[in-house]
């Protein structure tokens, strides 16, 4: 796991992303935007386990960077969807792609039964490292 977590962190953030500063704090919220699409930010702040406000000072601060964009959701105008800029999008897909190909394919033999086991085992390890 600390391999892992260590390779991780080496990814290089691609040259255009450089000066903008971008660090593991943004990397699950980047994450999440690229992989799953646009979501509101109680949507964000549920799956980073982080409360709104946090989440709101992290899109305060790449949407003035010009990484997010957030616009009101069509359904409900009180609501903000938040999504990837067009134009910085390339770059983070070049820096996170790599990742989520790496787990497609290391999951991709697996039945449905031996990934929900993966899934369970690495939330049970997540749980156990919280409480010691």
């Amino acid at each position: 796991m600390p391999r892992l977590v260590a390779r991780a962190k080496r990814l290089p953030v691609p040259e255009p992303l450089q000066p903008l500063a971008l660090g593991p704090r943004h990397l699950s919220l980047l994450s999440y935007l690229l992989l799953d699409g646009p979501m509101t930010v109680n949507e964000l702040a549920a799956r980073l386990e982080v409360a709104p406000t946090t989440v709101s000072l992290l899109l305060a601060e790449l949407s003035e960077k010009g990484v997010l964009e957030r616009r009101a959701d069509e359904t409900d105008r009180r609501r903000r969807i938040v999504s990837i800029t067009g134009s910085a999008r390339p770059a983070i897909e070049r820096w996170l792609s790599p990742g989520a190909a790496a787990w497609r394919g290391a999951l991709a033999d697996l039945t449905p039964a031996q990934r929900l086991l993966f899934v369970d085992t690495l939330r049970a390890y997540e749980s156990g490292v919280g409480t010691t």
